[in-house]
């Protein structure tokens, strides 16, 4: 890359490396309440005001009820016997991270689709900003298109890149001239 370079790791630039356990207790219990399925008191680990930020088809959340009211509810509606299986988390000072998998039955409507009893994988990854023992943001990323293709809905209409993977389709190339639009 030619010329100025972006700043990196803004928001972990002053990170406070003594609230490393603070935060991994925060997250653990948050996690637990999750599998215990709280709703209405999972605040004990969220600021009133915390942001949640999803991908597309997650949307985004600004504050407690609107985490609990257009998230945790929908959510739980549509997929019960749910239990969140964190595969690597990682503690930073007040940052946290993880990424894992919901094991669930598809009970209620999801995304158009009605209930299949089907048992999904949820997969996702988090990440989390701590602040005097309350996660005050949470970036998030769900596969929602994994789970509506466990459940026959091919989002992509298959134009998804496994296609390369599967041999179905050459994987295209750049042209062997990389320079960019512009720079000729």
């Amino acid at each position: 890359m030619e010329g100025s370079r972006p700043r990196q790791a803004a928001l972990t630039a002053d990170t406070d490396m003594s609230k490393t356990e603070e935060t991994r207790t925060v997250i653990e219990g948050m996690v637990d309440g999750l599998n215990d399925h709280r709703i209405d008191d999972i605040g004990q680990f969220f600021s009133e005001g915390f942001r949640w930020m999803g991908n597309q088809g997650c949307g985004s959340k600004q504050g407690l009820s609107e985490f609990q009211d257009n998230w945790q509810r929908p959510f739980q509606a549509a997929f019960s016997d749910k239990v969140c299986i964190d595969e690597a988390r990682l503690y930073m000072g007040e940052w946290a991270a993880a990424f894992g998998r919901q094991e669930a039955t598809h009970a209620g409507e999801f995304m158009g689709v009605e209930a299949t009893g089907k048992r999904v994988e949820i997969r996702y990854m988090d990440f989390w900003h701590v602040v005097d023992g309350k996660i005050v943001d949470n970036w998030v990323m769900v596969d929602f298109p994994g789970v509506l293709s466990q459940l026959g809905v091919d989002v992509f209409d298959g134009q998804g890149w496994e296609a390369y993977d599967r041999g179905e389709r050459p994987a295209p190339a750049p042209p062997t001239d990389q320079s960019q639009p512009g720079e000729r």
